[in-house]
């Protein structure tokens, strides 16, 4: 069997590491193009191109659909596998492979079909989570069920980099455990539900925004949810940026000042406590921009006058 694996980010390099361990070595990788990264605009490799150039694998990058259709077709593959690859491919595309296109998503589809699932089931404080594997056609995410895993989600704390991390491995498990029965003709795709369909928003960079006006159980999942990218900020003085890396929840009682949303307070160990819609955001990690990352009582050493201002 000759097949093709498509994708771009950690989650998909993930999945293609335990697939080839698992003796699935696909014949041809295709991810995108390398892009600048970061401030400096460093021209960077996607992972899954680092991982199939660790393992000797041919891999293509093309910068379009058409380019896409050209390299699919001159490889004629018998199966491809889609781990996060961020583009629609066509139908014409999809229906090159006699088996078709395998898609692994982390959700239990059809709640939140999108670019974003992962935050999404942080954002939204999903206790019961997992991958599923479809059969793709030409709607995003829709097409019929071949598989599902389940995981659920008992760290309170987990944010998104680990939380991507136990999906793909669950993902790639799946997919092993998958991949030959679907050859053989032993699995009958079911269809998905399109009336509980829930659908997930493409992450920008200004979703990070903090508005304290909200509980700081919700900001806290902000926090964890856009860790690393696109990263949870407030300003101060409406102008400059403060990136928080790691927080946790303190509850209001009936003592002491409740200052409005975003007023900061010190907390016990020399945390910063800032008041929130609903209780306070305990700060534990955060970045002044121009700065370094710090603990919040490092932070205060060189900023003492910090605490009493308000956040916006």
């Amino acid at each position: 069997m000759k097949f093709v694996f498509l994708g771009v980010p950690r989650f998909a390099s993930i999945i293609l590491e335990n697939l080839i361990q698992a003796g699935f070595t696909p014949d041809l990788i295709i991810t995108t193009p390398d892009k600048p990264v970061g401030r400096k605009h460093i021209i960077t490799p996607p992972p899954v191109k680092l991982a199939a150039q660790s393992h000797g694998i041919a891999m293509r990058q093309p910068k379009n659909k058409r380019e896409l259709k050209e390299i699919i077709a001159e490889l004629n593959p018998d199966l491809a596998i889609v781990a996060a690859y961020g583009r629609l491919i066509p139908k014409e595309i999809l229906e090159i492979p006699k088996l078709g296109f395998l898609n692994v998503h982390p959700s239990i589809l059809p709640r939140w079909r999108g670019a974003a699932p992962i935050q999404y089931t942080i954002l939204n404080g999903d206790s019961d989570t997992g991958v599923t594997i479809i059969k793709m056609d030409e709607i995003i995410d829709h097409g019929p069920i071949l598989a599902v895993d389940y995981f659920k989600v008992d760290n309170p704390k987990i944010d998104y980099p680990e939380l991507e991390e136990k999906l793909a491995n669950l993902g790639a498990g799946l997919l092993a455990k998958t991949i030959s029965p679907w050859i053989d003709g032993k699995i009958t795709p079911i269809p998905q539900n399109d009336s509980q369909a829930t659908y997930t928003d493409i992450i920008e960079k200004g979703f990070g925004r903090i508005d304290w006006a909200k509980p700081a159980e919700e900001i806290d999942r902000q926090v964890r949810a856009y860790t690393p990218w696109p990263g949870t900020f407030t300003l101060i003085d409406s102008a400059k940026i403060l990136k928080i890396y790691k927080a946790t929840i303190l509850a209001k009682t009936n003592v002491g000042p409740f200052g409005e949303p975003g007023k900061t307070y010190l907390a016990s160990d020399d945390r910063i406590a800032v008041s929130c819609g609903k209780d306070f955001l305990i700060i534990e990690e955060l970045q002044l921009e121009g700065g370094k990352k710090m603990a919040a009582k490092d932070f205060l050493l060189g900023h003492p006058d910090f605490i009493g201002i308000t956040l916006t």
